[in-house]
């Protein structure tokens, strides 16, 4: 298999997922990539002082800073992409802001039009430990916040809000390094872009930035023909995941159930309400995230549970 690298340079980045933009690179099923990403605003240099303008990539900048498209030699519409994560490595800086936008959370909070607040932080890929200029320390559990590819239909479309079919800014702290991610095509050649690394990020991403910074992602992407469901899902070290997005959180949390009863009919061989009398006990239902414009809500269900 050939193994294949991208860099943040001009023609292998795109803020904006389109249909009909060229591939940056073109591989085959179980080939690997190296790709290296720039943070979510895609800056060229780390802020000194917080809050401080630096160069970016993409000026004015329209959404994430992304890694790609990448094209996968024979991805149809009804395939599933198989996105093996083998490592995640983050770069040596990264950021936090909340800002006063007019968010409802910021509504809830009292905090719309607040001075914006910013964490600048040094990370150490070696100790999974990140300080911030404040001299917080957390440890980290580097992932992707966006997987996703374009939808089939035309023109540009914007990278914030995800989708259940598409993928995108699902912002799922699971996903990290030895997870499989399973994204179904959508048009011919999958054209699959990744970016917005997070370096740590609680459930919810609740300010609307997690620590935000550049990554290193070594993948290999193969293709699945008949996947238990048709929505996104993916196997972590410990866990299966279902995910859901809706405006609406019973719809999002609905979304995230229904695939992974579905998924425990096929894995146990159970009727549907037998499978949901299972999940009671041993799925959880997380908040993935509250900020993209849609709620998003994951389902986990250990990989190791023995149902006889």
């Amino acid at each position: 298999m050939t193994q294949h690298r991208l860099e943040p340079l001009r023609g292998q980045v795109v803020d904006v997922f389109d249909r009909d933009a060229p591939p940056a690179v073109t591989v085959s099923p179980g080939d690997t990539l190296v790709v290296r990403t720039l943070d979510a605003r895609g800056y060229l240099e780390p802020q000194t002082t917080p809050g401080q303008a630096r160069p970016q990539m993409f000026e004015p900048r329209r959404g994430h800073c992304l890694a790609g498209p990448i094209a996968v030699r024979g991805a149809e519409p009804g395939m599933t992409l198989a996105i093996h994560l083998t490592s995640i490595e983050v770069s040596n800086w990264g950021w936090t802001v909340a800002e006063g936008r007019d968010t409802a959370m910021n509504r809830r909070l009292g905090l719309v039009g607040a001075p914006a607040s910013w964490l600048l932080w040094k990370l150490d890929s070696t100790t999974l430990t990140g300080i911030s200029h404040r001299g917080c320390r957390v440890a980290l559990a580097p992932f992707l916040g966006v997987i996703g590819v374009p939808p089939d239909e035309p023109g540009e479309h914007p990278t914030r809000v995800p989708s259940a079919l598409c993928g995108g800014n699902i912002d799922c702290r699971a996903l990290v390094a030895g997870s499989t991610l399973y994204l179904p095509v959508s048009l011919p050649g999958a054209l699959l872009c990744i970016g917005d690394g997070h370096a740590a990020q609680g459930d919810g991403e609740v300010c609307g930035s997690a620590i935000e910074c550049g990554m290193t992602t070594r993948m290999v992407i193969d293709l699945v023909e008949s996947p238990p469901i048709l929505t996104i899902h993916a196997v972590t070290p410990t866990q299966r995941v279902t995910l859901g997005f809706h405006e609406d959180l019973n719809e999002a949390a609905g979304q995230a159930l229904d695939a992974m009863v579905t998924w425990m009919q096929s894995l146990y061989s159970l009727d549907r309400q037998t499978a949901l009398a299972v999940a009671s006990p041993v799925v959880d239902l997380h908040l993935t995230q509250v900020v993209n414009g849609v709620w998003g809500v994951h389902a986990t269900l250990p990989c190791d549970l023995d149902v006889a």
